[in-house]
């Protein structure tokens, strides 16, 4: 076989993978919108549950997602960046570093219910948070942590070492370097890994459930201690624990969270594509 025939054989086989890999994916997407796009109106936007969640809308619970998503983002970005920071411009090539990266790659792997039940542990029991806003957040934020490290650090990584010597040879300091020709040159990466890792803590349910999702709650909350009803859990619920659930309604619901999360999805496509046409290497 010569070389050609060995090249058109393999790109076969790849586009083969591709297509056997995409299209059930494709076909649930389809699926879900066609089952469920007749239940979306301005009602099922802006209105609560009522008549036992079999009318009405998905306020309270895509309010509380946002909250939630929201709160995600506060506890973690900062200290996921900082983390990054760090253990790629400031710490020693060690054992101790390689452990560490070892274990932040491991955490991003764990299921995200541990996560619900140390959340549960540590956040509603042990601090007294109850359950509560604060509780799910941090957990959330917890969970998605290894992600937004492990992301962070390799965008830093990747901004090529003479933009620093240059920066440091003109005298500036270490943190200047950092935060004026490293931190903007590796934005897109870091953004990315950022509205990714929140796309996931927007999807999930099992840390939800033990920190601060709602059964059925028509108001939304009033502060950071209350609970909160969240998508993913109204889907569970009303897919398995309320009898004579509109099919539609259930769609509908699966519909609303997944464009959320394809939103953001897109969203971090976008502003990574739009950057790295700014950068200039």
């Amino acid at each position: 076989m010569t070389r050609q025939q060995s090249q058109k054989v393999a790109t076969v086989l790849v586009t083969a993978v591709a297509i056997i890999v995409i299209l059930p994916i494709f076909l649930v997407l389809v699926y879900i919108f066609a089952q469920g796009w007749s239940a979306l109106s301005w009602e099922f936007f802006t209105q609560p549950p009522r008549n036992g969640m079999t009318e009405g809308g998905l306020l309270p619970a895509i309010l509380g997602t946002l909250f939630l998503t929201l709160g995600t983002a506060v506890a973690s970005i900062p200290l996921g960046i900082g983390a990054a920071i760090y253990l790629a411009e400031y710490a020693p090539n060690n054992r101790l570093t390689r452990l560490i990266r070892l274990a932040i790659v491991n955490l991003a792997g764990i299921p995200s219910i541990v996560y619900g039940l140390f959340g549960l542990g540590a956040f509603v029991l042990f601090l007294n948070f109850g359950t509560s806003i604060l509780a799910g957040s941090l957990t959330l934020g917890l969970m998605t942590l290894p992600v937004i490290i492990s992301t962070a650090e390799e965008a830093i990584l990747s901004v090529p070492s003479e933009f620093r010597i240059v920066s440091l040879s003109l005298g500036a300091t270490r943190w200047q370097t950092i935060r004026n020709q490293v931190l903007p040159h590796a934005l897109p990466g870091i953004l990315t890994g950022i509205i990714l890792g929140l796309s996931r803590a927007a999807g999930e349910t099992a840390p939800i459930l033990f920190t601060v999702a709602a059964f059925y709650l028509p108001e939304l909350p009033k502060s950071i201690f209350d609970q909160t009803m969240a998508l993913p859990y109204h889907l569970y619920v009303i897919s398995t624990q309320v009898p004579g659930m509109p099919l539609q309604i259930q769609y509908g619901t699966a519909l609303v969270l997944l464009l959320i999360v394809l939103t953001l999805t897109l969203v971090a496509t976008v502003v990574r594509t739009i950057m790295r046409r700014r950068r200039q290497w």
